[in-house]
């Protein structure tokens, strides 16, 4: 295919209306927003992790928590479990790459810890192995998903799910919700 401008124009199409479409998920946003704002305020921690492009996610959420979104405040407690290369590698092969987030979350979640696994399918064993073990440890599992959610909606406390099967237009949405997240904590937490 020659690139076109009706093929990209078809592109930005698509991502606005899953993105508008999205809006429905406007209080689940907000709870979690909330949930995060609580565990923060109680001194706890926000721990993300997910694959690929949801690794880069993960580590987007943690750099706007502990950098800053839009407003110059203190710090906030967040680390992305999808960075540190020798403990992945070392994981993966000692065991299986499925336990990558699980092990993890075994030594570093505490109880009322928020933990945010991000998966496109919703089916990502490591992902949700690693929420499993964190809601053994007593964190709040908060969903990042596509694909109606598939099995990790059944495990998390609070699921946003966007409706779409497409990797590339989930992760835009993803984008838009967990900015808009991040946005609503530093907001809260910058005016206390």
């Amino acid at each position: 295919m020659i690139p076109n401008s009706e093929y990209v124009d078809s592109v930005f199409i698509e991502s606005s209306k899953l993105i508008e479409n999205s809006k429905i998920l406007n209080d689940k946003i907000i709870e979690s927003a909330n949930i995060i704002i609580k565990s923060l305020k109680d001194g706890n921690k926000i721990i993300t992790f997910g694959n690929g492009g949801s690794a880069a996610d993960a580590q987007h959420i943690a750099a706007e928590l502990i950098g800053r979104f839009n407003l110059e405040r203190k710090s906030f407690p967040a680390m992305s479990l999808t960075t540190d290369s020798s403990i992945l590698t070392s994981l993966g092969n000692d065991y299986s790459y499925e336990i990558i987030f699980k092990r993890q979350c075994e030594s570093l979640v505490l109880k009322n810890d928020v933990v945010i696994g991000i998966s496109t399918s919703g089916n990502s064993k490591n992902v949700l192995l690693g929420l499993d073990e964190a809601k053994k440890n007593g964190a709040y599992t908060i969903g990042l998903l596509g694909n109606n959610g598939g099995a990790i909606r059944k495990i998390v406390d609070l699921s946003l799910i966007v409706d779409s099967s497409n990797t590339a237009r989930i992760q835009e949405t993803h984008r838009v919700i967990y900015h808009i997240i991040c946005d609503l904590v530093e907001k809260e937490l910058s005016s206390t």
